[in-house]
C-alpha cells in the first residue's frame, strides 16, 4: 500500500493534479459576522527579485490592507515593504540565503488562523500532507505556501490550502504569473480567488 500511495502522488505531481484550481470561481469561507473589517489581502510568492510583475500586481490590486509574501523574495524585503504601503507578512524561502525573515509564521488573516511558510521544509513539491499535519497541529484554518510555482486552492480535512503560484517563473500548464486575492466583507464572508496577469 505504501508504494501505491507514493506512485499515485508522483503521477498527480507529474500530471499537474496537485495544482488544482477553482477555475476563476471564488472559494467562499465564513467567519462570524463583525469578526473582521472589510479588507483585501494580496497573497504572492516566488518573485525572485523580479520587480516588473510584482509592481504590476501591487498597482492593479490597490487598495489592499495587507500583503502576504510566501518566500523567495531574494533580497527584496525592504522593496516590498516600501512598495506595498501597508502591513506585510513574509517568510524566508529556499533562495533567501541571507534573509532575516522567519522560516514560517502563524498569523491571523480575515479572522482565521493561518500558517504561512515557503513550504520546502514540508516537501510540498511531493504533496501537502506534511504541511496539512503541521497546520492542523497548530490549530490553523488556513495553510499558505509557495515553492512549487504552481497555484493551488484546495480544502482538505477542514483546512483551506493556498499557493498563489509565482509572479516571476510560473510552472503550471498555462505559464501565466499568478497570485491570490482574499477579500472580507465585514459581515463574515471571505472570498478567495486565484488571479493571473
Amino acid at each position: 500500500m505504501y508504494w501505491k500511495d507514493k506512485w499515485l502522488k508522483l503521477i498527480r505531481l507529474l500530471t499537474g493534479a496537485c495544482s488544482q484550481q477553482m477555475d476563476g470561481k471564488p472559494l467562499v469561507l465564513q467567519t462570524k459576522a463583525g469578526e473582521t473589517d472589510a479588507m483585501k489581502v494580496l497573497i504572492i510568492s516566488d518573485t525572485h527579485g523580479n520587480h516588473k510583475n510584482l509592481d504590476r500586481v501591487l498597482e492593479l490590486e490597490r487598495p489592499y490592507g495587507q500583503v502576504i509574501h510566501l518566500g523567495d523574495l531574494e533580497g527584496d524585503e525592504d522593496y516590498l515593504i516600501d512598495a506595498a504601503g501597508c502591513p506585510v507578512a513574509a517568510v524566508r524561502g529556499n533562495n533567501d540565503y541571507f534573509s532575516q525573515l522567519p522560516q514560517e509564521q502563524v498569523i491571523e488573516v480575515a479572522g482565521k488562523r493561518a500558517l504561512i511558510t515557503h513550504g520546502h521544509y514540508y516537501y510540498v513539491a511531493a504533496g501537502t500532507e506534511h504541511l496539512v499535519k503541521e497546520a492542523k497541529g497548530r490549530d490553523a484554518e488556513l495553510a499558505m505556501f509557495g515553492h512549487t510555482h504552481r497555484p493551488l486552492i484546495r480544502q482538505e480535512q477542514g483546512l483551506t490550502i493556498l499557493n498563489p503560484g509565482s509572479l516571476s517563473y510560473p510552472r503550471q500548464e498555462n505559464h501565466r504569473p499568478s497570485y491570490i486575492v482574499m477579500e472580507t466583507d465585514g459581515q463574515g464572508r471571505v472570498e478567495i480567488i486565484l488571479k493571473y496577469l
